[in-house]
C-alpha cells in the first residue's frame, strides 16, 4: 500500500510533466495568430475571434446540446469497438489458426475508408444515430482487435509456467499475469481509437444527422462563418484533450505501474 506522500509526489510529477504539452499548445496558438495576420480573418480568424464565437455558442446553449449528442454517438461506437475488438483479439491471439484467419479480415476493414462506411451506413440506417455509431465502431474495431491479438500472442511463456507451478488459480493468472501484459498493448490502441472516433463521428454527422457537432459545422459552412467553424473544432479538440490527459492518461499510468516497479 502506497503512503499518502508518495501518491502526492506522483500526482505533482504528473502535473509537472504536462508543461511540454502546454508549450506545444502555446506555439500552435502563436502560429495560428501569425496565419491570421498574414491571410486575414475571413480565411483564418484569430484565436480570440474563434474563442469569441465559442463563447457565443456557449451562451446560447447550442454547444452543450450538440456536444452531448456527438459525445453519445462517439462513445457508443467506441464502446462497441473496444468490447468486441479486445475480446475477439485476445481470443485470436491465443490461437495461431484464429490469428491467421482473422488477419485478412482486419486488413480489409483497415483498408476501407471511413467515407465508404458512412455511405453504406446511410443506406442501412438512414439519417439516424445508427449511422455515426456504426461507422465509428466498424472503423475503430480493427485497431483494438490487432492490439489485443498482439498482446495475447506475446505473453511470456515462462510467466505462464511459473504461475502454474505456484498453482495460481485461473482468476489470479488472468488479473496478475495476462491482463497487465495485454493492457500494455491495447490501452494505447484505445487512446488512438478514441481520437479516431471523434474524427469519424463528426464526419458522419456532417453527412447524415440534423444535430451534433458535424451538423454545426455544416451550418457554419453554409453561412461562410469561419470563426464559428473554428469554434466547433476547438470544442471537439478541447473535449478530446480533456478525455485523454485528465481521464485516460492517469488510468494508463495506474494500469502500467508494474513497469516502473520492475526497475
Amino acid at each position: 500500500m502506497r503512503r499518502p506522500g508518495e501518491w502526492l509526489g506522483r500526482t505533482l510529477a504528473y502535473l509537472w510533466s504536462g508543461w511540454g504539452a502546454v508549450a506545444s499548445l502555446l506555439l500552435f496558438l502563436a502560429l495560428w495568430d501569425l496565419g491570421n495576420r498574414l491571410y486575414g480573418s475571413f480565411i483564418l480568424p484569430s484565436p480570440l475571434e474563434a474563442l469569441g464565437a465559442l463563447g457565443e455558442l456557449l451562451a446560447h446553449g447550442a454547444l452543450q446540446q450538440q456536444l452531448l449528442a456527438t459525445l453519445f454517438r462517439a462513445l457508443a461506437g467506441f464502446a462497441i469497438a473496444v468490447s468486441f475488438g479486445t475480446l475477439l483479439g485476445s481470443i485470436a491471439g491465443l490461437s495461431m489458426t484464429a490469428a491467421m484467419a482473422a488477419r485478412p479480415l482486419v486488413t480489409v476493414l483497415l483498408g476501407v475508408p471511413p467515407i465508404a462506411w458512412i455511405v453504406l451506413a446511410l443506406l442501412w440506417f438512414g439519417a439516424s444515430d445508427g449511422t455515426p455509431i456504426f461507422t465509428v465502431a466498424i472503423t475503430t474495431v480493427p485497431m483494438t482487435f490487432a492490439a489485443a491479438m498482439q498482446g495475447a500472442r506475446t505473453l511470456d511463456g515462462d510467466l505462464r509456467r511459473m504461475a502454474r507451478a505456484f498453482r495460481a488459480g485461473p482468476w489470479l493468472r488472468f488479473t496478475d499475469v495476462y491482463l497487465p501484459h495485454i493492457l500494455s498493448y491495447v490501452f494505447p490502441a484505445w487512446i488512438t481509437a478514441l481520437g479516431m472516433s471523434w474524427k469519424v463521428v463528426v464526419m458522419a454527422e456532417l453527412l447524415s444527422t440534423p444535430d451534433g457537432v458535424g451538423a454545426g459545422l455544416a451550418a457554419a459552412r453554409i453561412n461562410l462563418d469561419t470563426a464559428q467553424t473554428l469554434a466547433w473544432i476547438l470544442a471537439v479538440v478541447g473535449t478530446l484533450l480533456v478525455a485523454e490527459y485528465i481521464l485516460l492518461e492517469p488510468i494508463k499510468r495506474h494500469l502500467e505501474r508494474w513497469r516502473s516497479d520492475e526497475h
